[in-house]
Formats: structure tokens, sequence, C-alpha cells
């Protein structure tokens, strides 16, 4: 049983391609319906099979960026955009393919941005890998902040 309080309660985003459109709708209603947290899908907001997903991809990130929240992004592969949010400048996106990589995602890189793969998970596994992500916190261990302080050197 999980408790509400473990769960991250910041601003929560989530947006998607044509080939992540349906999982992406499906865990808009899992975290506001099962989960109880509130999440605002930045599209798109219909099925479109030409759309291109930096076209939501990037804006997303810049709402991550900004409020210092958190986004969910979701494709067939989860690769394109894992690859598209990373490009933007404070972001840190993983491909959560299953549980234990979304806990270690989080503890250990600190990553505001969680890519799903729309095209290879089923809606149950996607849910547990973003209910593991929610519950979990970056530990600020020494050796995990100074990885990180390495690549935000990067960035600049």
């Amino acid at each position: 049983m999980f408790r509400m309080e473990d769960f991250y309660t910041g601003p929560l985003f989530i947006a998607s391609d044509h080939a992540g459109f349906r999982l992406k709708n499906r865990t808009v209603r899992y975290i506001q319906n099962e989960l109880h947290l509130e999440v605002q899908d930045l599209g798109p907001t219909e099925y479109d099979p030409q759309d291109d997903y930096p076209d939501y991809i990037i804006p997303l990130t810049q709402k991550v960026r900004e409020t210092q929240g958190r986004g969910i992004v979701v494709c067939g592969s989860g690769i394109g955009v894992c690859i598209a949010a990373n490009k933007v400048a404070g972001i840190r996106c993983g491909i959560g393919y299953n549980s234990e990589v979304a806990e270690s995602m989080m503890q250990h890189n600190n990553t505001n941005v969680l890519a799903l793969a729309g095209g290879a998970l089923s809606e149950d596994h996607a849910k547990l890998i973003v209910k593991t992500w929610l519950m979990n916190n970056f530990t600020e261990e020494e050796r995990h902040v100074r990885r990180l302080g390495k690549i935000a050197k990067l960035e600049k």
C-alpha cells in the first residue's frame, strides 16, 4: 500500500507524439484518478499520425525547467523523446523501461523527465514505472551530486 505523502506533488507535465498518444492519455487518467495527483497534459489533444515529438516535448521541458517540476514524455520507443528532452539545458531525462530503473533514475540521477515507450509497454507496466518514479526522490549522496555536477558543466 502506498501513502499519498510518499508521492511527488510539485508541478507535473505530460506530452507525447502520435505513437505515444494512447499511453499518454491512459497515464493521465491513472495519475489523476488512481494516484490523485495533478498533471498538465501539454498535448497533443488529438491523434495525428504526422505530428513530430519535438513540437510537444520541447515546450514540456521548458515548463519543467521554469517550474522546477517533473515531466513525462511518451513516443513509440521512448528514445526520440528522451533525446529531444536532453537537448534542453537543465533537463535530465531517462527511459523508464522497468520499475527498478525508474527508482534508480530518480534516486541516483535526479531525473526531472521520464520517457516511456508507448509501443513497448503495457498499460500496467507503465503504471508501475510512473508510480515508482513519482514515489522516489534524489538521495543527494555525494557521489551522485559530484557526477551530476560534472554533467552540468557540459551545459555551460
